[in-house]
Parts: structure tokens; C-alpha cells; sequence
């Protein structure tokens, strides 16, 4: 089964085009997940919710629902995998508030943090064998068997990543679900992603995981709602596969990515094609 959402849902620039003008705020997340099954939530990377906000994610979406959540910047960033423990438990603590509705914890990686197998194996220890973890490296130093047979023994994902439709990362299969996140494509305009590129990504799934394995994808190129249009696009190529998809929305949002040349950019990442990957 391939999931399929974006990398959050809270984007002022998606009014109009996804959420109708006249739908407050506070109800997006409804509106999304009627549409969606699954989504990533970035924020608690720069900042961890309470607790009761990852109940009220929980209590406010469907029971098919699944949310993705990154990995609090502290333990990646900050303590760069050292002395995971206390991080990964108030992390945990938190994001099981989610209960059922809870996805891959994404663990990304700083872009000059070089490899250390043995500090990834540490943090991957910690989290409990009910919880998926999906690993997204940014040194190639991370590139290695070593590093590969660290995941395989976790069974944690290597993230898949792509940026301007170029490999981020090896398409190394690791355990039983795979996890794809799309930052930026170079079909016009930007930052789309053209037919071809959605249609190779989906031909690299189809032939890695069976139907029966979650495959998670997450389009992360939000600015002027490109990355509905893509997972709209991408879904119905993977369907025309053969592979069964979560639902996605049945047309494309009205007006997004014509405008995108004067609306808002996202505030948690660069705005342009050189920004990094979020």
C-alpha cells in the first residue's frame, strides 16, 4: 500500500485553492485528512507539542489516519545523536498521544553531521519495536554497509530523497516499509515535478515493496500548493499501475501553482530552488 500526503497541512498559501476561503483555520486539519490519510508534521522538529496537542491531532482525524512526525531538532541537531535517551523519551512521551494514529517517527540528519554508526545504532535502540523509524542521512559519509546494516538490524527505513528529481540518497530497502520524500522538482512551475519523474518514482517502489508493504510518500515542494498537485498526480499514476494508494483528493486544488510566483513561501524553510531540503 502506498501512502500518500505532504509534509504538513498549515500553509496560508493553500487558501483558496485547497481549503475554501471561508473554512477558519482551526477546521484545515479535518478538511486535510478527509482528502488525505496520512500526513508529516515538520513543526515539532523546530518545536515538540505538548502532549495534548498530538491527542487532539488524534481525536480530531479519521481512524485510518496517520501521522508522520520528525524528530525534535535537539537530538539531531543540537546533541547530534549523543545521550539519545532523555530526548527520545520525551519525544516518545509526546508523540504517542497519537495512539494508533501514529506513523514513522523521520529522524533527519544535519547536512555536515558525518557518519557514526555506532551513536545511530544507540538512538535507534531506544525506540520500541512497535514504532516505525524511517532515517534520512545528508553526508554521503553515510553511505556504507556498516551504516546500511545498522538500519537493517533496527529495521528502520532509509529515507528516500529527492531534490530538483535527483537521488538524495541510495535506494537501499533496509526493513519492511519504505519512506520517499519529494523536496523539489523541476518541472515548470516550480516546484513541481513533471509526469516522468513521478512515474520513475513509483516504477522504483513497485519493484522494491510489495502491495502489501506501507510505502510511505510525502511531497514536501508546498509553496503554491504543488505539492497537492503532485500527489494528486502521482497517486493516479500509481494506481494506473496496479498499486493500491490512500486517497488523495479527486481533482486538483483550484488555481494552485499558476499563482505561485506571487504567493507566500512557506516561513520554516528558504524560499527558491536553492534552498535545503526541510
Amino acid at each position: 500500500m502506498i501512502l500518500v500526503g505532504t509534509s504538513g497541512w498549515q500553509y496560508r498559501d493553500w487558501r483558496d485553492h485547497f481549503y475554501p476561503a471561508k473554512l477558519p483555520q482551526r477546521l484545515w486539519l479535518e478538511h486535510f485528512a478527509a482528502r488525505f490519510a496520512t500526513v508529516e508534521v515538520n513543526n515539532a522538529f523546530y518545536r515538540l507539542p505538548e502532549r495534548d496537542t498530538f491527542v487532539a491531532w488524534r481525536d480530531r482525524t479519521p481512524d485510518d489516519f496517520c501521522v508522520a512526525v520528525k524528530m525534535s531538532r535537539y537530538l539531531t541537531h543540537v546533541k547530534r545523536l549523543r545521550d539519545p535517551a532523555e530526548p527520545v523519551a520525551r519525544f516518545l512521551d509526546r508523540a504517542t498521544g497519537l495512539g494508533d494514529r501514529l506513523g514513522p517517527v523521520l529522524v533527519q540528519l544535519p547536512p555536515n553531521l558525518r557518519a557514526d554508526p555506532e551513536a545511530l545504532d544507540a538512538t535507534l535502540r531506544l525506540f520500541p519495536a512497535e514504532v516505525r523509524v524511517a532515517v534520512e542521512p545528508r553526508h554521503p559519509s553515510w553511505w556504507t554497509e556498516e551504516v546500511r546494516g545498522v538500519l537493517e538490524r533496527r529495521r528502520a527505513a532509509l529515507v528516500w530523497a529527492d531534490r530538483l528529481s535527483r537521488l538524495v540518497a541510495p535506494l537501499w530497502r533496509t526493513t519492511d516499509f519504505g519512506y520517499l520524500r519529494l523536496h523539489e522538482g523541476r518541472a515548470r512551475p516550480w516546484p513541481r515535478y513533471g509526469r516522468t519523474a513521478l512515474a520513475t518514482w513509483v516504477r522504483r517502489l513497485a519493484t522494491t515493496f510489495s502491495a502489501d508493504e506501507p510505502a510511505y510518500v510525502y511531497f514536501n515542494n508546498d509553496p503554491g500548493g504543488a505539492a497537492i498537485v503532485d500527489a494528486v498526480a502521482f497517486a493516479g499514476l500509481a494506481r494506473r499501475a496496479g498499486r493500491p494508494v490512500t486517497r488523495t483528493p479527486k481533482t486538483r486544488p483550484t488555481g494552485a501553482v499558476e499563482r505561485v510566483g506571487t504567493l507566500p513561501i512557506r516561513e520554516s524553510s528558504a524560499p527558491g530552488p536553492s534552498a535545503s531540503p526541510t
